[in-house]
């Protein structure tokens, strides 16, 4: 009676190559993961460590805890910050991305003429700088020197201050959405040309018509573009300073030194020499930011299956 031979381990290579294989994937990743932990991690880190802590005249820089949080928890200045903040978000980000998804839906329909001269010129804007493209439209605000104030003197009528306290938020929204649309527009745009043809072969058989086509078909298809181009619409709208901060020049009376939490956070940092509690401040609207993040994420990809 035979005895039974040892599982064969044909194709499986030896352990010590295993651990080489191992090694040597660890080295391709392994500058980017100390360069992801010195610019993202550590930061983070030092971030948090410094909301733990509180400089006082007396004692010095003493370990307080949790107590910077309950500050901003009962802070009414941060909280209209990010109350600004939100309703610009409301706003701005689905009147944007209606915009990209109308120009993606004609780039794509084939019956727009010059269709690449449009795709490039909607999407330069993005190559502006934030800072030029503030200091470009807060200048064409202006009612004294800018266009609006042009179009008074030569027509003598007298439009909407657009640097007002009532009217500033519009206008970097404006603002804002002039940079973004091409962005948002080429994701669309490039979701739109991964649909297979047969779809819309079959749409035409059937006797559909181009907005049965694009509520149908299109619309559902690009669903998790959708759902990313919002998820960055809102990270970047509670990120939102370069614009309010090169503004704050052109309309002091307008916007306060608290008028983003980032702003705020700045100032609390730079001005008013409180690195804890603008660190807190950071970390609080990094946390915001995650959940609602989080949530549209959730309910995209719910929706997409």
């Amino acid at each position: 009676m035979t005895a039974l031979s040892p599982p064969s381990r044909a194709g499986r290579p030896p352990r010590g190559l295993q651990r080489r294989r191992g090694w040597v994937g660890w080295g391709f990743i392994g500058p980017f993961m100390a360069v992801f932990a010195l610019v993202f991690l550590a930061p983070i880190a030092y971030s948090i460590y410094l909301s733990l802590f509180r400089n006082q005249l007396v004692g010095g820089n003493s370990f307080v805890g949790l107590d910077n949080y309950q500050r901003a928890v009962e802070d009414p200045i941060f909280w209209d910050a990010l109350g600004r903040v939100a309703i610009f978000l409301a706003i701005q980000v689905p009147i944007m991305l209606g915009i990209a998804l109308l120009v993606a839906l004609a780039i794509d329909s084939g019956r727009l003429y010059g269709k690449n001269f449009f795709r490039i010129a909607i999407f330069l804007p993005y190559a502006v700088p934030a800072v030029v493209a503030a200091l470009m439209w807060g200048f064409m605000y202006g009612t004294r020197f800018g266009l609006v104030g042009n179009i008074n003197d030569t027509f003598d009528v007298t439009l909407p201050d657009p640097l007002s306290p009532d009217l500033v938020l519009a206008s970097i929204g404006n603002i804002v959405t002039w940079e973004f649309v091409g962005y948002n527009m080429l994701i669309f745009y490039s979701a739109l040309q991964v649909i297979p043809h047969s779809l819309y072969e079959a749409a035409e058989i059937d006797g559909a018509g181009q907005w049965r086509v694009i509520t149908a078909i299109k619309i559902p298809a690009i669903r998790g573009a959708l759902a990313i181009a919002t998820i960055f619409s809102i990270i970047g709208s509670f990120q939102l300073f370069n614009e309010p901060s090169i503004m704050q020049k052109l309309a002091p009376n307008a916007i306060t030194t608290d008028f983003t939490p980032n702003l705020y956070a700045y100032t609390l940092a730079f001005s008013g020499q409180q690195h804890n509690y603008a660190a807190t401040v950071a970390i609080v609207m990094g946390i915001l930011t995650m959940i609602i993040a989080y949530v549209v994420q959730l309910r995209g990809m719910r929706k997409e299956a």
